[in-house]
This record gives structure tokens, sequence and C-alpha cells, in this order.
């Protein structure tokens, strides 16, 4: 009889201890578990707070667009128009393509840093919808291409260029530009995933990116380029882009150069979206 007392004491004591604990620590209901939009947002705002803590990152959509823009404008405006304020109407809108186009891959870049550090293990123990690290990522990274596009088209207003589709022309093409360039950045991204380091990323990116921002219709009239050359450029998604950023800033878009680009964003997403969350199951 005393036997049983003795036993059932320590069990009472622990349940009690156990209640205690219990009522310490959930003094209020669980939280309800956040949707795929406000888990990617969340992200979103995690990329920018990144940008406010090492504000050195913006410098690629800063100084890049200004040099771009003078550099190309002062050099080959006098030799190719006649002079910088003529050739800026036409060279402006290709800057714009390319400018953004280039810094599309700094996407993999902070995919591949994260992944080296080990924050993409953190996350992996979050009860949070997965892919809402790469979607919030890349939303961050529209407001950074927003940002080149505002300085590019101002610097352009200053220097001369007068788009003749006034202010609707203009951001019906950025926002086509953004368009794109969230497409492209999942390129990056899953090759952010593929490369082991950061400088094998990057140089793989310059070796897609170079020829498809150059050899297009960004600077010159392909007319003057040879047949093999010209067979390339007019398939360039980057040519397609310029054409209807042109055309939306000048009023005279061309409705099947902004369906082309529509159709290499679907493409993009299509191919690599899926590729990347693949490639994200797996390094977890």
């Amino acid at each position: 009889m005393s036997t049983d007392s003795t036993s059932t004491r320590p069990a009472t004591r622990t349940s009690a201890i156990d209640e205690h604990l219990l009522a310490a620590l959930a003094t209020r209901e669980r939280p309800v578990r956040p949707n795929p939009a406000r888990v990617s947002l969340t992200f979103g705002w995690r990329a920018l707070l990144k940008i406010k803590h090492v504000p050195e990152q913006l410098f690629d959509v800063t100084m890049f667009p200004i040099m771009f823009t003078l550099m190309f404008t002062y050099l080959f405006g006098g030799a190719l128009a006649g002079s910088p304020r003529e050739y800026i109407q036409d060279l402006l809108p290709g800057i714009l393509v390319l400018t953004v186009a280039m810094i599309t891959m700094y996407t993999g870049l902070g995919i591949n840093k994260d992944i080296n550090k080990g924050v993409f293990d953190r996350f992996r123990s979050l009860p949070i919808w997965r892919p809402a690290v790469l979607v919030g990522a890349l939303f961050g990274d529209v407001l950074r291409y927003t940002l080149a596009s505002l300085i590019v088209i101002g610097l352009g207003l200053l220097i001369g260029f007068r788009p003749d589709g006034g202010a609707l022309g203009v951001i019906a093409a950025v926002a086509l530009l953004l368009v794109f360039a969230f497409s492209l950045s999942w390129v990056w991204t899953a090759l952010g995933f593929l490369m082991r380091t950061e400088e094998s990323l990057m140089a793989v990116s310059m070796m897609i990116l170079f020829p498809l921002t150059f050899i297009s219709n960004v600077f010159v009239d392909p007319a003057t380029m040879p047949g093999w050359l010209q067979a390339f450029v007019d398939v360039n998604p980057i040519t397609h882009l310029s054409s209807a950023s042109r055309g939306l800033m000048h009023g005279d878009v061309d409705a099947s150069q902004v369906g082309w680009v529509l159709i290499a964003c679907v493409v993009f997403i299509a191919v690599f979206g899926p590729l990347t969350m693949r490639l994200f199951r797996r390094k977890q």
C-alpha cells in the first residue's frame, strides 16, 4: 500500500510541473500560419533590409547606369548619329534594357551567398511556404531594377532625351522591362544553386549576358551586321525588348515585339522556375 502511494507521488508532481510549464509557455493561442503572399513579402523586406545595412549593394544600380549612359552616349553619339543628342533618342531605351539586364545576375549571387553561409538551413526549420525564400528575394530585386530605371531615365532627360510617347509610354516601357527582368532573374537563381562559388557564378553569368546584351540592336542597327550575326540578333530576346521599349517610349510600338517579350518571359519562368524549385529542395 505504501509502495503504491510512493510511486504515484513523483508522477503527480511531474504532471503538476508540466502543467505549470505549459501555462507559462502557452500564454496565448498559436499564431495562424502565414499565407504564401505574406511570407514572400516578408522575405522581400529582408532583401531591402540587407541593402539598408550594406548600402554598397546599391553601387550596381546607381553608378553602373550613370557610367553606361554617359559613356556610350558621348563615345558613340558623334560617330553613329552625328551628335550625342540625336543618338540618345535611340540609345536610351536600349541602355535601359542593357543596364537592368546586367544587374539581374546579382539575384543569383545573393542566393549563392545565403547558401554558402548556411542561411538556407535556418529557413528549413521555419513553418513557411518554402518557395517564398526565392520569390521574396526576387520581389526585393524588382525595387533595385526600378531604381536603376529611374536613374537612367532621369539622366537621359537631363542630357536631351525626349520621349515622343510621353510619360505613359515611358511607364509602360519600364513596366515591361521589370516583368522581363523578374523572369530573367530565375535563370540566375537556378545557377546560384548549381555554382559552388560567387566567382564562378559571376563568370558564367557574364559569359551569357555579354553576348545577349551587346549582340543586339541596343547600340546599332542590325542591318549593318553580317547575315549570320543578324540571325542571332533576330532571335535574341534583348533585341525584342529593346525594340518594344523604343516603340513604347516614342509612341510607335509594334505589338508583335511586346508579344515576343512576353513569350520569352513565360519561357524563362516555365523552364527555370521549376528547375530552381527542384534545386532548392535538393539543397535542403
